[in-house]
């Protein structure tokens, strides 16, 4: 049984959508009580944007096992794609009740959160993510866009070299740590740092703006 789910895995891993169906299909077959292979199969139809299946597969794990955690998770990022926001952290607060505690699940309630511009709320989930996993420079990122909304500018700056050291091409980076930088009235440095951004992509126009705002405050 463990062995279809693994290969149903390994099918989606190489693209095989196809493939992966019809070994989860069998595998509901003979174990219909196991949870587990519903959330797959979730997962398989989240994939290929087939979300009110995908949604129906998930509440078939949580029927069977309300402790079913990563079932809560994968109805989260189908309703947070969807951009139903409340509903995405209504299921990723689950998923973190029921006792997934991994970096992707704090991320994108940290996220959800942001994006609800409950930014104080968010902040925690963010810092965990990163602790849970140090080189995830996306969550990193997001979490020194936080601190930069919540005007700690020093810790945002923080992370915020941290991500275009291990990233160098992060184009959004370089341009918060400007706006950072001009924040704590520092305009060379911020001025190099919208540079930065726009030799990384020039038609950054956020970018650009900066630049020339603080370029025309010179004068």
């Amino acid at each position: 049984m463990t062995d279809k789910n693994q290969l149903g895995i390994q099918y989606m891993q190489d693209g095989k959508f196809e493939e992966a169906a019809k070994t989860f299909s069998e595998a509901i077959e003979e174990n219909p009580k196991d949870p587990v292979v519903y959330v797959n199969f979730g997962n398989l139809l989240a994939a290929v944007s087939e979300t009110d299946r995908a949604l129906k597969f998930y509440e078939r794990a949580i029927e069977i096992d309300e402790e079913t955690a990563t079932a809560y998770y994968g109805a989260g990022n189908v309703y947070f794609n969807l951009e139903q926001l409340e509903q995405a952290k209504h299921y990723f607060d689950l998923a973190i009740k029921k006792g997934l505690n991994s970096s992707d699940v704090h991320f994108m309630l940290g996220l959800t959160l942001f994006h609800l511009e409950q930014i104080t709320y968010a902040l925690p989930y963010l810092k965990r993510a990163v602790e849970l996993n140090e080189h995830d420079t996306e969550a990193r990122f997001q979490l020194g866009l936080c601190l930069a909304q919540l005007e700690m500018v020093d810790e945002a700056v923080e992370e915020l070299l941290r991500v275009v050291q291990e990233d160098e091409e992060h184009a959004d980076a370089y341009y918060n740590l400007g706006v950072a930088y001009a924040m704590k009235d520092d305009k060379d440095k911020a001025i190099s740092m919208f540079d930065q951004a726009l030799q990384i992509q020039p038609d950054h126009h956020m970018a650009a703006n900066g630049k020339n705002v603080l370029s025309m405050m010179e004068h």
